[in-house]
């Protein structure tokens, strides 16, 4: 899957400005312009094209991608405006030569501004009237007395000089919020020193109760969380609270007097009213949206970033790999849905079981469970962590199952999204809802990132006030962060369903279903070179794919490799010059050390490739996600009553935000450990500290059962194992 951006043939003039404004070297950004440009994408650029890149990670090329989708967009706005003001006839040399060295979107808006169609104003009225010459002269205060000036154009519409002078001042106070000095000045002021200030709406006090802390609140808006704004904002959408974002109005306005004023003629004390109602009825509103919008923007980034954080870690979760697991979804009243899945996920048998309240067959429940276990082969447990979930977990706990048959807690995150989606549908058209979301749970022990991709990422349940961000912004960098992950990991080119397929390098959602329509019509593939078979799938897809793509067991041993098809005579010259062939190669690590990487060193491959290279052929098709643990909770506890402060008990952190992480206990309301009490040290960042579906140790801090919060702590907490 291709993230989409537009290209401009000056797209890479960028490149110099690009590598300016990320601090990298020109040379590689040049490059990874333009490979950009030119259709790659991102994982490919960073793993197969190090030496053009100067081995640019993928994160620097990822925001490199985004600096070029952010400044075409630009272009495109700037041709905008200078179209428009030519077509007014206004666009001198000077300024259009002022336009073209424009790269800043809010100086461009700025130099903009005095051209850009608007509504009528005061002070067009003004300038109706032909008042436009008495503010021009007003404003050169040269000595001249503005009564006697405005005197010479009291006629017309214009009844007496007092008008006139009026007039003469709307004008003055649009030119003052229209200069581009004085917004950039008002612009730096407002966000190095703005106080944000929120009220409740009159009328909102009860319908705003979860907003309360918020009713009278200032704060600097340069120390406000990302997540405290983001809340702010969330109250102003809802109708319950009014902000505002401004600094201090005398310093504001000392600044534009500096600006504008000049000497004490006797035109003053009219252009510093001018200026304070300009101030305040235009640049003020102006400049407090503006503010507000980048502080969003920039409050948007860090939730963004932490979902993807997030999401990463939870795709790139251990799996448990190939094994026939059983897996429920469990209820109360409904029953718990069981499952058995084969161990590449197919579903063989399903039922429902009714151990808890109100019907209580649990004896007839436990047999079942055995009888399936035994009768199906199962080698796992995958319990879904909802409604009920505990209660099922001791159930199966009770069972006295055969030691190598593991029981897990699975998140249910987003299941009942798949269950109810086309694609779970299209799946299972002939089962429920119910049964859909029991096989999820289960494909998820099996394996996390192929069955999540199935899920739209805002569903799971891992984000920060991510219905409140930009949601383009927001699907772009998921998006971006489930290729990367599909693409870290590779795919099984023989098993992985279309949708997994979708998010390979190169691979889109209709050469992903031609692979899958190809592949049940002739069979597995025996080759990657067989990928070009594929109807639409052509040279330049097959380079970006054909890397992350596995064949285990093909005609080619490297296929089931990361080594990139071309790259495959490198390999094969190694063998040769060992006296091998390339399989032997892959079996004898004692050759492999033998190779000296600088005898195949040519101007296509340097030693980054080839470092690489070394390290498939040592682990081939290597997965880097490690193997599923199982976790089980205290047994003592499984409501919030039976918590103690002071307990210290095991959990599973199930969100990261920036304020903190929320852990699972078992009690059906997730804990807050905040960031300060993550470690026996200063924590930046929860994400340094702890990783999502982590084991930890936690103490008990705080319970407000009114309010359903608890509080946990790891300081001073021994812990089993550590973020690594």
């Amino acid at each position: 899957m291709q993230i989409p951006y537009t290209m401009t043939e000056s797209t890479p003039e960028l490149a110099p400005l690009i590598a300016s404004q990320l601090s990298l070297p020109r040379a590689g950004v040049a490059a990874a312009v333009r490979l950009l440009t030119e259709g790659a994408t991102v994982p490919f650029i960073s793993r197969y094209r190090k030496e053009a890149t100067g081995s640019l990670d993928e994160v620097q090329i990822e925001h490199i991608r985004a600096a070029m989708s952010r400044l075409t967009e630009l272009l495109k706005r700037r041709a905008t405006v200078l179209e428009t003001i030519d077509a007014q006839g206004k666009l001198t040399p000077e300024l259009r030569s002022r336009i073209e060295a424009c790269y800043d979107a809010a100086e461009l808006e700025d130099i903009y501004l005095p051209y850009k169609p608007k509504r009528r104003t005061r002070a067009t009225a003004a300038r109706e009237k032909g008042l436009e010459p008495l503010a021009a002269q007003l404003m050169r205060q040269d000595g001249a007395r503005p009564e006697t000036l405005a005197a010479r154009y009291v006629k017309g519409d214009v009844a007496d000089a007092a008008e006139a002078l009026d007039g003469a001042s709307d004008i003055i106070a649009e030119w003052v919020s229209e200069s581009d000095r004085a917004r950039g000045a008002m612009r730096r002021l407002f966000a190095a020193e703005s106080v944000v200030t929120s009220r409740v709406v009159k009328g909102k006090e009860q319908e705003g109760v979860k907003y309360a802390d918020y009713f009278g609140f200032a704060s600097p808006l340069r120390r406000m969380p990302s997540h405290r704004l983001l809340a702010l904002l969330r109250g102003q959408h809802e109708g319950v609270l009014r902000l505002a974002a401004a600094p201090d109005e005398e310093r504001a306005l000392a600044q534009l007097d500096r600006i504008f004023l000049k000497g004490n003629s006797p035109a003053r004390e009219l252009i510093g009213r001018a200026i304070r109602d300009s101030y305040k009825r235009l640049l003020r509103p102006s400049m407090e949206t503006e503010t507000l919008a980048a502080a969003r923007m920039k409050a948007d980034t860090e939730a963004i970033r932490v979902f993807a954080a997030n999401l990463r870690q939870l795709l790139l979760a251990a799996p448990l790999g190939q094994k026939r697991v059983l897996a429920v979804d469990p209820g109360f009243r409904t029953g718990c849905k069981v499952v058995c899945l084969d161990a590449q996920g197919a579903l063989l048998h399903n039922e429902t079981i009714y151990p808890h309240a109100p019907q209580n067959r649990a004896a007839e429940a436990a047999a079942r469970l055995k009888a399936l276990v035994s009768e199906y082969r199962i080698e796992a447990v995958a319990v879904g962590d909802g409604t009920a979930g505990r209660e099922t977990e001791r159930l199966i706990a009770g069972l006295r199952l055969p030691d190598t048959v593991q029981v897990f807690m699975v998140s249910e995150d987003g299941a009942s999204v798949y269950s109810a989606s086309a694609l779970g549908r299209e799946e299972f058209p002939d089962r429920d809802v119910t049964v859909r979301g029991a096989v999820s749970i289960g494909r998820r022990l099996i394996d996390p990132l192929s069955e999540l991709v199935k899920i739209d990422p805002k569903s799971i349940g891992v984000g920060q006030y991510q219905h409140d961000v930009d949601q383009g912004r927001l699907r772009e960098s998921l998006d971006a962060t489930v290729m990367s992950c599909v693409n870290g990991v590779g795919v099984n080119l023989n098993t992985a369903s279309r949708h997994l397929l979708a998010y390979v390098s190169g691979l889109n959602a209709t050469t992903a279903r031609n692979i899958v329509d190809y592949r049940t019509e002739h069979g597995p593939f025996a080759s990657r070179r067989e990928l070009l078979k594929v109807p639409r799938l052509g040279d330049k897809a097959f380079e970006q794919c054909a890397g992350f793509l596995r064949i285990p067991d093909g005609r080619d041993p490297l296929d089931a490799s990361a080594v990139h098809p071309e790259s495959y005579p490198v390999v094969g010259q190694m063998a040769a010059d060992l006296g091998v062939s390339v399989a032997e190669l892959l079996k004898r690590p004692d050759l492999q050390r033998q190779i000296d990487l600088r005898r195949y060193v040519t101007d296509r491959i340097g030693l980054p490739s080839l470092t690489d290279i070394m390290a498939e052929l040592a682990r081939p098709g290597r997965d880097p996600r490690g193997a599923a643990a199982a976790f089980a909770f205290d047994e003592s506890v499984h409501t919030v009553d039976d918590l103690r402060e002071g307990m210290v008990l095991p959990g599973i952190v199930t969100n990261i935000t920036a304020f903190g992480a929320f852990v699972d206990v078992g009690v059906k309301q997730d804990g807050l450990v905040h960031i300060s009490q993550l470690a026996d040290r200063y924590v930046a960042d929860p994400n340094d500290a702890v990783r999502l579906q982590q084991p930890v140790m936690v103490r008990v801090a705080s319970i407000d059962r009114a309010r359903g919060r608890i509080g946990l702590s790891m300081r001073g907490v021994a812990q089993t194992g550590d973020k690594s």
